[in-house]
Formats: C-alpha cells, sequence, structure tokens
C-alpha cells in the first residue's frame, strides 16, 4: 500500500509551483495530496492535481487583534490534527509560509515524519521553526543563509526541481540576427516591468528585429497590445498561468525576477538572462538566489533601485553586442 503524503502550501507563486513540481514528481510511487489557502488556489489547475482548500489567515502585527490570531491558531491546529488523522497521512512535507504552521505543529502532536523543502538560498521563517523537528530539508546548497549551523546534517541537497514538462523541451537557442526577448514579472506581479521596460523595449526595437514574450495579469492586456501594436513591435502576451516552458525554448534573453523555481528553469534551458531581484522579499530571498547564480557565472543581477529606461536598455544593448559574455554564461549554465 502506498505511502499517504500531504503537501502543504498557498500563499503566492513561489511556495505553490514547488508544491505542484513535488506533486508530479511524486505521484507515481506514493499517494500524494496538497492543501493551499484561498490565495494558492489560482496557481494550481483543479483539472490536475488533487488538493483541498484550507485556508489560514497571515498573523496581524496589530497586538490588539493578537489574542484572536491565537485562538484562531489553535482551532486550525486542532483542524489539521483531525485532518491529518482522518486522512491517515504518513508524512508531511512542508514548502514554508505561515500557511503551513498548523499542520507543521500538527505532525508534532501527532508523530508524523515532516520533511521541509527550501529552494531559496535564505531560509524561510516558517521552515527555521521546524528545522529542529524535520526528518530532513531539501535544499539546492548546504550553503543556505539564516541556516542554523548545530542543524546542518539536516540539509539533502538535491538537483534543482523541475516541473516535467521542461525535460522534454529544446534547450533555449543562441542570439542572431533576431533577439526573441522574455519578461517574466513573476506570480505577483512587477509594475516595475511594466513601466520601466516597456521604454526599454521601444529603445531596442528601433535597433534590432524584436520579438517580446511579455508576462502580465490579464487586466493589462489591451493597455499592452494597443502599445505593441502603435510601436510596431511583434509580441505575445501571457499570464502566470500560461505554460511558459516552450516560451523560455522560443527565447534567446530574459528578464526575471529572482524566483527560485523561474531561475531554475531558467538555467537548465540554458536561457541567459537578467535578474531584477523584488526588493521587499522576505529576508532579500529573491537578491541571495540570483546572486547564487552569478557566482556561477550563469547570469547579470540589476538593482530595481538604480535602474532606469535608458540603464535596462544599455544593459540589454551590451549584451548583444558582446556576444562573447553572453556564450561564455551559457557555457557556464551548461557546466552548472
Amino acid at each position: 500500500m502506498k505511502k499517504k503524503i500531504l503537501i502543504s502550501t498557498g500563499g503566492s507563486g513561489g511556495h505553490v509551483v514547488p508544491a505542484t513540481i513535488l506533486f508530479e514528481h511524486l505521484k507515481e510511487q506514493f499517494n500524494v495530496s496538497i492543501t493551499t489557502d484561498n490565495r494558492g488556489i489560482k496557481f494550481i489547475d483543479k483539472n490536475k492535481y488533487n488538493f483541498e482548500t484550507f485556508n489560514v489567515s497571515p498573523i496581524s502585527k496589530n497586538i490588539f487583534l493578537l489574542p484572536f490570531h491565537l485562538i484562531s491558531m489553535f482551532y486550525l491546529i486542532i483542524k489539521s490534527i483531525y485532518f491529518l488523522k482522518k486522512k491517515k497521512i504518513d508524512i508531511l512535507i512542508s514548502t514554508g509560509g505561515y500557511m503551513s504552521l498548523p499542520f507543521c505543529l500538527a505532525t508534532k502532536i501527532l508523530n508524523i515524519k515532516l520533511f521541509l523543502y527550501e529552494p531559496n538560498m535564505v531560509l524561510g521563517r516558517s521552515n527555521k521553526l521546524f528545522v529542529k523537528s524535520c526528518e530532513k530539508i531539501f535544499c539546492y546548497t548546504d550553503k543556505i543563509k539564516k541556516y542554523p549551523s548545530k542543524y546542518v546534517s539536516k540539509i539533502y541537497v538535491i538537483p534543482a526541481l523541475l516541473r516535467k514538462k521542461f525535460y522534454e523541451i529544446e534547450k533555449a537557442k543562441n542570439i542572431n540576427q533576431d533577439i526573441d526577448l522574455l519578461v517574466i514579472g513573476g506570480s505577483q506581479g512587477a509594475k516595475i516591468f511594466d513601466r520601466l521596460i516597456k521604454l526599454s523595449i521601444i529603445k531596442l526595437s528601433r535597433k534590432y528585429n524584436l520579438k517580446i514574450y511579455k508576462q502580465t495579469n490579464s487586466v493589462n492586456f489591451k493597455k499592452f497590445e494597443k502599445f505593441f501594436k502603435e510601436n510596431n513591435i511583434n509580441y505575445k502576451l501571457f499570464d502566470f498561468n500560461e505554460n511558459i516552458s516552450h516560451l523560455m525554448s522560443k527565447a534567446n534573453m530574459c528578464i526575471t525576477r529572482a524566483g527560485a523555481s523561474t531561475l531554475a528553469e531558467l538555467v537548465f534551458l540554458n536561457l541567459p538572462f537578467v535578474a531584477i531581484p523584488l526588493p521587499g522579499s522576505k529576508d532579500n530571498h529573491q537578491f541571495e538566489n540570483a546572486s547564487f547564480y552569478e557566482k556561477k557565472g550563469c547570469n547579470w543581477i540589476l538593482n530595481q533601485n538604480e535602474i532606469n529606461d535608458e540603464i535596462i536598455a544599455s544593459k540589454l544593448a551590451n549584451i548583444i553586442v558582446n556576444k562573447d559574455d553572453y556564450l561564455e554564461k551559457k557555457k557556464k549554465k551548461e557546466k552548472f
């Protein structure tokens, strides 16, 4: 009889996408299910994954509301205990975030094995709470920042996990006369990408034969369609839920946020990218993610607080002209 694994996730795509990847890789050998909060539902294909909604509200910083949140958390822990016992769960895997707190606490009470998954280069706050009690924590390196040294033996280093379809597509092509630029704003969107990169695209389109693959939310589709048509730019718009793997294989350059899953996919497909980490990411983990690959020679980094449309356009133009640096990045990716 297959062991039952529950993957607890929720919130942003940075938590939910890794949960779906784990589901894909484990479903053949185990009876796997997912729980997510209300925010995470939009990142899960209802027809593809076995999941249930288990909503957990973030703990407010307002001290007057703290008693109510503590009562709510106690209720959720009881609910988690009942859920785990009813489903006869053998193993819990948490992808981090406050959404998983009740389930992680319930595993300690029920003596259920707990595994943590940390794809970022900085240990998440929720995962840090349970490093002591977990069986193992799956990471991409044993040099995780803010990780307590006395529990280093619990780190189990794995290759970056990718959605299975990425193993079936061609690697990204090289730069030539045509520039196929992919712009990825991340699951939470990126207004600065919409604003600054629009102006950069105009500048590049005047010099090169440019096609743009632009991620944006559906609300902005008509605005961008008008913009690209007015400037005679070849384009394709897509939202976060689209199958991005085939777009990555068509592109020969990328501008992106620095979510762990996205960077792992870009490196695997050998697509050179300029990372613009989200400044407000918790513990600055997006910068650390991008910095990890930059030290391996795989990418470039731009600081959002120090850039404008001129700087972005200049950086991209320099990459296009300096093909040696571009090709060296591709070699480093293959070696990595």
